[in-house]
């Protein structure tokens, strides 16, 4: 049996006090405390797997993600991105990161760019918080710390015109999706003069049908940038019932 050390007596101390005075609670879980209690910290992935989504958009490049959109994953997503809880920024940067590493793995050893889905033009703005941005940012400091030279950087935005995705199926994800988003000229000026020779990766908290990322993937090859692969947080996992698809998590994770 493990028997309790400082360090945990510590940690039950500042969970009470948090509890108390802010009226804190685990993401994961629900337990009060921090936003992230020691089981649930332990329960994250350690490593990722390809996510292809089905049916898979044509042309999307290898999607890789650390774990299933589901349990205590799916909790720290919802919170960082609904709730605001910006302390959830670290954990899964570095579940974003474990998906980027993974889907390095067999490319070319050139400097690493990670670039991040874009939200809807007022989206981030309303929130106060870019969450997928900040992911991605925090991604590049963890492959950083690892030995990979690897930048974040915010390559494309989203024109007016296309509306929430939460709801929508395969098809008219895509069609909403078709055209909305691109590369200004003064973000590529940006990269031209940070990377000669990189290696893309388009960065997203959830992988769903694969719309947004194709999008993502059609608007750098716009401006000739070839994405190399799609790194996630998470992947939700799907179905072909009998009257037609469904994802099997109960919340749709569209923006």
């Amino acid at each position: 049996m493990r028997h309790p050390t400082r360090s945990d007596t510590w940690g039950e101390l500042a969970d009470a006090a948090a509890d108390l005075l802010l009226g804190g609670r685990c993401a994961g879980c629900e337990r009060p405390g921090r936003v992230l209690c020691p089981d649930c910290a332990r329960s994250l992935p350690t490593d990722a797997h390809p996510a292809w989504p089905d049916p898979v958009p044509p042309g999307l490049v290898p999607p890789w993600a650390a774990g299933e959109y589901a349990g205590v994953v799916r909790g720290l997503v919802v919170g960082h991105k609904e709730r605001r809880l910006v302390a959830l920024r670290d954990p899964l940067a570095r579940l974003l990161a474990q998906a980027a590493t993974a889907a390095l793995a067999e490319l070319p050893d050139d400097p690493v760019v990670l670039v991040p889905v874009p939200s809807r033009p007022g989206v981030a703005r309303a929130r106060g918080y870019d969450p997928t941005g900040r992911l991605t940012a925090g991604a590049a400091i963890v492959l950083r710390e690892s030995g990979t030279d690897a930048i974040a950087l915010p390559l494309l935005r989203v024109r007016r015109g296309s509306v929430d995705q939460a709801g929508l199926d395969a098809g008219a994800r895509a069609r909403n999706l078709a055209g909305s988003m691109h590369c200004p000229t003064e973000l590529l000026r940006r990269l031209g003069a940070r990377r000669a020779r990189t290696r893309i990766v388009v960065c997203d908290d959830v992988v769903t049908t694969g719309a947004t990322l194709r999008e993502a993937q059609r608007a750098l090859e716009a401006v000739g940038l070839e994405a190399t692969a799609v790194a996630a947080v998470a992947a939700t996992r799907r179905r072909i019932p009998t009257t037609g698809r469904s994802a099997l998590s109960s919340v749709d994770p569209g923006d």
